[in-house]
C-alpha cells in the first residue's frame, strides 16, 4: 500500500482527531491530545483510547475541559465496544456504526439536484429534523458542500459533506452526511441520486467519499453497496455525559 494510502487509512480509523487537526480546524478546539467539534456545529469528539477503550486519566481531564460541565458529546473511534469511561462520565448510549469506503465510487450528476447555501439553513434543519439522519446543528452546513431536490418549491431530500478526513487531494477523504428524504417522498431515489451527486464533487476533488451508518442501518448499508460502497470497518460513535465540575 503507498505511503499516501497507508496514512489515510489510519486516518480514516480516527476521523475527528484528523478532521480537527487538520482542514477543519477551525471549527473545533483541542487540549492535549483531545479534540472536540464546537458545539453548535457538531457533537463528535475524539481522545486516544487503546483496543479495549481504556484512555490515560490526563486525556480524559483534557476532554472535560473541552466540554461544558454535564454537556453531552459524542466520542468517535474505530473500535467494537464502547470505551472504558473514569469516574464522573456517563455513557448515556452506546452506539455501534460501521464505516464505508468509497474508492470504487464515481459518482454522477442528476438533473434535479440542487446546490443549498445559507438561504435554505431552515429548511435543511426542518428536514433534518423530521428525518433524524444523525445531528444536525446551527453551524453544521457550514462544515462542506450540500445538494438537495426541491417538489413544488419544497425541499424533500438532502445530502451533503461533513469531515474532511486526511491531507489534500489524493491523500484525503470527505465524509458524505446528512443524506435525508421527506417520508412521503421516499422510494423515488433520491438519496441514491444525491449521494452519488455529492461522491461526484468530492471525486472531481481528488478525494476519496466516504461515509457512516448505523450498524443496524441495513437498508441504508445495502443501498450504499448497492453504489459501489464497501465496509471498511467497524466504529462506534458512543454518547458520553461529561463531569459536572
Amino acid at each position: 500500500m503507498p505511503d499516501t494510502a497507508a496514512r489515510l487509512d489510519t486516518a480514516l480509523t480516527d476521523p475527528v482527531a484528523s478532521a480537527l487537526r487538520g482542514r477543519l480546524a477551525g471549527f473545533g478546539a483541542t487540549r492535549g491530545a483531545a479534540v472536540r467539534f464546537d458545539p453548535e456545529v457538531s457533537p463528535f469528539a475524539a481522545l486516544p483510547l487503546d483496543a479495549d477503550g481504556h484512555g490515560s486519566a490526563g486525556d480524559w481531564v483534557d476532554l472535560a475541559a473541552l466540554c461544558a460541565p454535564g454537556s453531552e458529546v459524542v466520542v468517535v473511534r474505530a473500535a467494537a465496544g464502547p470505551p472504558r469511561i473514569p469516574a464522573g462520565w456517563e455513557l448515556l448510549r452506546a452506539f455501534p456504526g460501521v464505516q464505508m469506503d468509497g474508492a470504487a465510487v464515481p459518482g454522477g450528476a442528476a438533473d434535479d439536484v440542487v446546490e443549498l447555501g445559507p438561504s435554505d439553513r431552515a429548511e435543511m434543519a426542518e428536514l433534518t429534523g423530521r428525518t433524524r439522519p444523525g445531528p444536525w446543528l446551527a453551524r453544521t452546513a457550514e462544515l462542506g458542500r450540500y445538494l438537495g431536490v426541491r417538489h413544488d418549491g419544497r425541499l424533500v431530500a438532502m445530502a451533503g459533506e461533513r469531515m474532511r478526513i486526511g491531507g489534500d487531494g489524493a491523500a484525503g477523504a470527505t465524509e458524505i452526511s446528512a443524506v435525508c428524504t421527506a417520508p412521503e417522498f421516499r422510494g423515488r431515489g433520491l438519496a441514491r441520486r444525491l449521494v452519488d451527486a455529492v461522491a461526484a464533487g468530492i471525486v472531481a476533488r481528488g478525494e476519496r467519499p466516504v461515509l457512516h451508518a448505523a450498524a443496524d442501518n441495513h437498508g441504508a448499508i445495502r443501498l450504499y453497496e448497492a453504489m459501489g460502497f464497501t465496509l471498511s470497518r467497524t466504529m462506534r460513535f458512543d454518547l458520553l455525559r461529561a463531569p459536572h465540575r
